[in-house]
């Protein structure tokens, strides 16, 4: 029984879904908009919105934290330097996701997943 087991497994080991993630998260910061899975739009949502949250206040401790999490320098640079500022005045709220119907090889429910203007 899965009793109060939170989060999606994806059929993957820890490490793969951490890299699975981090990938993601470096590929919605650096092109500001991606599609994939609905599933995985719905895990990524709030780690890149508690990025976004970070990015917003400019230290080299929130630097380094998001470099940890994300694995890319140059995702790091956009998320402080294009992201962050961008939202300084909101508190949340970051993303939005959109359905997008089935895709055609296996039927998987697709979404599109962007930052808010």
């Amino acid at each position: 029984m899965r009793h109060r087991k939170a989060g999606r497994k994806f059929g993957r080991n820890t490490n793969q879904r951490k890299a699975l993630f981090r990938g993601l998260a470096a590929s919605l910061i650096l092109n500001e908009r991606i599609t994939t899975t609905e599933a995985k739009a719905k895990n990524i949502r709030p780690m890149v919105e508690k990025l976004v949250s970070m990015a917003r206040e400019d230290t080299d401790h929130h630097r380094r934290l998001v470099r940890s999490r994300v694995g890319s320098d140059a995702a790091t640079r956009k998320l402080f330097e294009v992201i962050g500022p961008r939202f300084d005045g909101q508190n949340g709220g970051y993303t939005r996701i959109y359905k997008m119907g089935r895709r055609r090889g296996d039927a998987a429910e697709m979404a599109l997943i962007e930052f808010v203007e």
